[in-house]
């Protein structure tokens, strides 16, 4: 299924079924979580008890290997969710959530979810859904990482940033985002240098162009790019 639109399913089902009237007046009476920037949310090991939505800024997702080295699973930003397997029984977070923006967060406790869970079948089928695929998608990227070049790294997390995020225009797809370099060199597992020449690589070849907060992949190009 397309992501894009089950985001969006996912997105609304929670702010309905938690907020049953306007979110103006939620608002007032919810007390949001509020967080700097490089503020965590929560650390491995903490006690797995509340299912989080972003209400503006962003939040990485990130785990730690034996050796030290941070592997960053995910970066989320306004109206994504994460903690989701609070809500299917998890007792201890198994990653971090950490702020890299001034961020909002709402954050639903478990209880409430697990009645959600029983209660309403859309919203139950919502959240398997997002944890399937967010499980499929990090299987994806750390099979990437380590068997795959930078390059081909690159041009397949661009490819999937296409394919959930952007709008076919023309002979291109625009890609909308809210990633800065150093979020898409860290997903790719790459120095920040090493991802503008690998950016400016690909823009020569004409596979993409880019500005600060727009990318832009060809279409007549896209079966050149590694798979």
């Amino acid at each position: 299924m397309y992501m894009k639109n089950v985001w969006f399913l996912e997105n609304v089902n929670l702010f309905n079924l938690l907020c049953p009237h306007r979110i103006k007046a939620y608002k007032k009476e919810h007390s949001f979580e509020q967080y700097n920037k490089n503020d965590f949310v929560y650390l491995d090991q903490d006690q797995a008890d509340k299912v989080y939505l972003i209400i503006k800024g962003k939040v990485k997702i990130s785990s730690y290997t034996e050796d030290g080295e941070e592997i960053v699973k995910a970066i989320l930003t306004k109206g994504e969710v994460f903690g989701e397997l609070a809500a299917l029984g998890e007792s201890h977070r198994n990653d971090y959530a950490q702020a890299v923006a001034a961020t909002t967060i709402c954050a639903v406790d478990t209880q409430t979810l697990q009645t959600l869970l029983k209660n309403q079948q859309e919203f139950s089928l919502n959240i398997y859904k997002l944890v399937g695929w967010r499980i499929k998608k990090l299987e994806h990227r750390l099979s990437l990482l380590m068997f795959k070049d930078a390059r081909t790294r690159l041009i397949e997390f661009l490819k999937n940033l296409g394919s959930e995020q952007g709008e076919a225009k023309g002979n291109t797809i625009e890609i909308n985002h809210l990633l800065t370099q150093k979020d898409i060199a860290d997903l790719i597992g790459v120095s920040r240098p090493t991802l503008n020449s690998l950016l400016n690589e690909l823009k020569s070849e004409g596979m993409v162009d880019f500005q600060r907060k727009v990318i832009r992949l060809y279409k007549n190009k896209l079966e050149l790019l590694a798979s």
